[in-house]
């Protein structure tokens, strides 16, 4: 026999609705804010370090590309589940590549912005406050993050992104005491980046320090000692002259050669930290105090540690660690922080002083991002046939030519005006010989790719007085049966696609 049915009070009935109500509106907001994040920051699938993540993902969904250099993106796929779950995700869905890596990065984009409110939800009281913060990372993804050449958030999809919102998961699971799913979000953090997981692992190490000792000073020097626990990798000795060629085109990677206002942006967010965790204490603001001293202690340890790898000469192989990555996320704490501060005290109810804010600094960000792509559409919608004129040759290469070509360009193309640091492998789908430009970011992680990438690149400089002689030698030594050459291009080549800036030509046989 069934017993009375619960009865659910009116009062009780409208809390609830009011509670799904409130989220919805919640999770309408952020997806309006990725919209204007995604527009503030445009979209450049295939810029930059994409060339050294997509092709693992185009290598998995079909194998037969790739036949030449694929080490080069390869020794950074085989570290991480990145590419086997894009790649997963591409192959359950049916969708083109272009559409499901743009679906992940909104995704991304959305997701960061969930967890920023998340966590801003636990250091202040009031809507305006959490807005603030999350608005204000919103619009700076894509400010520099001091000398470390990361964004908060690439234009491209890529690791960091995901890493970046798992990290913020993990901090603010971690301030509400929820360990094991602050551990479960570090754990993926750790399967889709070899390093950025670190850095939130200490974070949460620092927080968990400072609640578990009551005594402010024994919980300073636990949360201390923590932090100094770093990855332990395996280190090669003093590296060989190639290696030391490929770091030199890596000068982020040591202090000593930051601009500075590069240290300045390193150093003055830890000085913030100090006032907001003082600010807190008197407004019995307990989440967010135990946040920024722990983040001036983060902060703090990692400076530490880039100087003892950077200064002395013996230990210059550590700096491939890089350390000051920590950054990264120190930025999206304080920016979360600072626009919380902004939104309850200045911005308050008012939405003329919002717009006064957010409306020219996010206008300020995208003229920014014009002129870093400036030959480029801001959006490159997936399926539109790219305004770029190396794209659009290296769309004609993926689209004519055999998949088991070998092409060989100038090994500084990326840096060319115009060209807009698109990766040829990434775009093209094809083999090319190595490059000074990306190929060196994977030979400054892995020194054991030294040798080859400077053969390579040697064997291809200086490009710009190469001839039909020299394009014939690659072909001998490398295999290399197709070029990409910049107008007028060199004679005596079948040039089978050409535009405003560039031909693709095969190359004879003698």
């Amino acid at each position: 026999m069934l017993g009375n049915p619960v009865k659910v009070s009116p009062a009780k009935e409208s809390s609830v609705k009011e509670s799904q109500s409130a989220k919805y509106k919640t999770l309408g907001t952020l997806l309006l804010l990725t919209a204007g994040a995604l527009l503030v920051q445009g979209y450049h699938p295939c810029a930059e370090d994409a060339e050294i993540y997509i092709p693992g993902i185009e290598k998995i969904l079909h194998p037969q590309l790739f036949p030449a250099g694929s080490e080069f993106f390869l020794s950074h796929a085989h570290l991480t589940f990145f590419p086997n779950l894009i790649a997963l995700s591409l192959r359950i869905t049916h969708l083109p590549a272009d559409l499901g890596l743009f679906i992940w990065q909104l995704l991304s984009i959305f997701l960061l912005l969930l967890a920023c409110w998340e966590l801003s939800s636990l250091c202040f009281l009031t809507a305006r406050a959490r807005w603030g913060g999350v608005c204000l990372v919103a619009m700076l993804l894509t400010i520099p993050v001091a000398g470390t050449a990361l964004y908060i958030s690439d234009q491209y999809f890529n690791p960091r992104n995901l890493a970046a919102f798992a990290a913020v998961f993990a901090v603010a699971r971690t301030v509400e005491k929820k360990y094991l799913r602050a551990f479960l979000w570090i754990v993926f953090a750790a399967l889709i980046h070899p390093l950025m997981w670190i850095f939130p692992f200490l974070l949460c190490d620092l927080l968990w320090a400072m609640e578990k000792f009551d005594s402010r000073t024994r919980g300073f020097g636990a949360a201390a000692l923590a932090a100094f626990v770093f990855p332990a990798i395996p280190i090669a000795p003093l590296p060989s002259r190639a290696y030391q060629e490929a770091a030199r085109l890596h000068p982020y990677f040591y202090i000593q050669n930051w601009a500075w206002y590069e240290l300045l942006g390193a150093v003055a967010p830890l000085v913030l930290f100090v006032l907001f965790a003082r600010w807190a204490r008197q407004s019995q603001w307990r989440a967010l105090e135990r946040l920024s001293r722990a983040s001036v202690i983060y902060g703090l340890c990692f400076l530490a540690a880039a100087l003892v790898f950077d200064l002395p000469a013996r230990f210059e192989v550590l700096a491939r660690l890089q350390p000051l990555r920590c950054l990264q996320l120190l930025y999206i704490v304080l920016f979360l922080v600072i626009g919380g501060f902004v939104g309850e005290y200045i911005l308050r109810g008012r939405l003329w002083r919002w717009l006064l804010l957010f409306v020219p600094l996010g206008v300020g960000i995208f003229l920014a991002q014009r002129s870093l792509f400036p030959a480029s559409a801001h959006i490159e919608w997936p399926g539109i046939t790219p305004r770029n004129s190396w794209a659009q040759a290296f769309v004609w290469i993926r689209e004519n030519t055999p998949t088991d070509a070998i092409f060989a360009l100038d090994p500084e193309y990326m840096r060319v005006a115009g060209e807009d640091e698109i990766g040829f492998r990434c775009l093209a789908e094809r083999s090319r010989l190595a490059d000074w430009v990306k190929d060196n970011g994977a030979v400054s992680m892995f020194p054991t790719l030294a040798a080859e990438w400077w053969d390579q690149v040697q064997a291809q400089t200086p490009w710009k007085d190469f001839r039909l002689g020299d394009m014939q030698r690659l072909k001998k030594h490398y295999g290399v049966n197709w070029v990409v050459l910049q107008q007028p291009g060199v004679a005596g080549l079948d040039c089978a696609f050409q535009n405003a800036a560039v031909q693709v030509c095969r190359i004879p046989d003698k």
